[in-house]
């Protein structure tokens, strides 16, 4: 008899969401800190940093490539590591070339450059690697917690990043910018290597032999799959409309309702706390209590936040008077009620399909979350502009926006009415070695 493969426990869960939670810590560090000392200190122009950090979104087009590596090449260890290690050597390099910019800018901005494209690798190689390792080797009854707990984690890691090298920062120097920024980094690749010790022994189900599949021809059998096909449509559209609204909901708050600095940043904290709430609430009640199903609560969290949406349009007309926090802490709640069940789902569906292309899909949806974001944060701020000077009322012009990111969420959610029905039902198309998608048999 064939030994089965190892399920992760939830002890290697956690372990995961560790490195998950490296990876979030350095990422957040250099699209946000770094993009503040550019503009504020440096005084360059906003563009530059929106420039890089496009780069970095544009780079994430390789996951499916990296997800095709880690499902060839034996051990996911070695591309999950591999990635952190050039995710915080791109950081080095991306904070080493703002010291550059303020003597020599162009060469700073092309170390800079050179930076961020280790970054966008970096990030791509790791994250889609330990998706895949997650959705391969977790119980399905235990995939909507394994998100939840990873996602939280990744939170957590950026917050407590934030707060420490917020903290350390002051009084700022460039040089106690690298310092501090060399610091993150070492402790991130540390705590993957400590976390990944030996977390995959065991989990891969035994090899079935045969030439490796070319890039271009896994890539190919992946995208003829329907529901592979058709999530990618739902990645693209659901994460369009979740980012379109993040980088003009401070200014709608300002503009709408005079709302100060500080009173919009703790709104946003607000929303983040609501985030923070709608995940906890999927990974208990689904794989705690066994109340609903991924697509059940997808659907709920893209239902719900076109609703909160609709209620942000309509406070912004109601004026001051309205319950913007309360509206926004509830689109905070289906943001991550949405989040974490899509990608509970995701997981399912990695292995449905074609064997061993698990690694390929995730890459797949993670290229369309990535550039989904990008377009997304653009198109909501240019939206917002364009409807406001049309409109020639604040309240008006974002409101434009944020029904028409609502109308994008009930699209969303009647594509993932359609392609989760059944959970990870396959779609019939055949595996590799004759067995029928969806069957469960390719998954360790």
């Amino acid at each position: 008899m064939t030994q089965a493969a190892r399920r992760l426990g939830w002890i290697d869960v956690v372990r995961l969401g560790m490195v998950q939670a490296a990876i979030g810590s350095i990422v957040a560090l250099t699209t946000s800190t770094l993009n503040r000392v550019m503009v504020v200190e440096l005084a360059l122009p906003a563009v530059l940093p929106g420039a890089l950090v496009g780069l970095y979104y544009a780079l994430q087009v390789t996951r499916p490539n990296w997800g095709w590596r880690s499902d060839t090449g034996g051990a996911r260890t070695r591309w999950i590591l591999g990635g952190v290690a050039a995710l915080a050597g791109g950081g080095m390099l991306a904070t080493l070339a703002i010291a550059v910019m303020a003597e020599r800018p162009g060469s700073g901005i092309a170390l800079a450059a050179a930076g961020f494209t280790l970054i966008g690798f970096g990030a791509g190689a790791a994250s889609t690697s330990l998706l895949a390792l997650l959705a391969t080797a977790t119980a399905p009854e235990r995939r909507a917690a394994a998100a939840t707990i990873v996602w939280l984690m990744m939170i957590l890691g950026s917050a407590l990043t934030a707060i420490g090298v917020g903290a350390a920062l002051d009084p700022y120097t460039p040089a106690r910018l690298v310092r501090v920024v060399a610091a993150v980094a070492c402790i991130a690749v540390a705590l993957a290597v400590a976390a990944m010790h030996g977390v995959e022994r065991g989990t891969h189900a035994p090899a079935t032999g045969g030439p490796r599949t070319p890039f271009r021809e896994a890539l190919a059998q992946v995208w003829a799959e329907p529901r592979a096909r058709a999530f990618t449509l739902f990645v693209g559209l659901s994460m369009t409309a979740y980012f379109m609204q993040e980088l003009i909901l401070e200014p709608f708050a300002g503009h709408v309702f005079a709302f100060t600095p500080g009173q919009s940043t703790s709104m946003a904290g607000l929303q983040h706390g609501g985030v923070f709430l709608g995940m906890l609430t999927v990974g208990v009640a689904a794989s705690g209590f066994g109340v609903g199903s991924m697509r059940t609560w997808t659907v709920a969290g893209c239902l719900g936040s076109a609703a909160a949406l609709g209620g942000l349009a309509a406070a912004g007309l109601a004026g001051p008077g309205a319950p913007l926090r309360a509206i926004v802490f509830s689109l905070g709640a289906f943001n991550g009620v949405f989040a974490v069940a899509a990608v509970g789902a995701m997981m399912q569906l990695a292995s449905d399909g074609r064997g061993k292309r698990e690694g390929t899909r995730m890459g797949l949806w993670g290229a369309a979350q990535a550039l989904a974001a990008g377009f997304g944060g653009f198109l909501g701020a240019a939206s917002a502009d364009l409807a406001r000077g049309l409109a020639g009322d604040p309240a008006a012009g974002y409101g434009a926006v944020f029904v028409a990111e609502a109308a994008l969420f009930v699209f969303a959610a009647a594509v993932a009415m359609r392609v989760l029905a059944g959970d990870g039902a396959g779609d019939g198309a055949p595996a590799a070695d004759g067995r029928t998608a969806g069957s469960g048999a390719d998954a360790p």
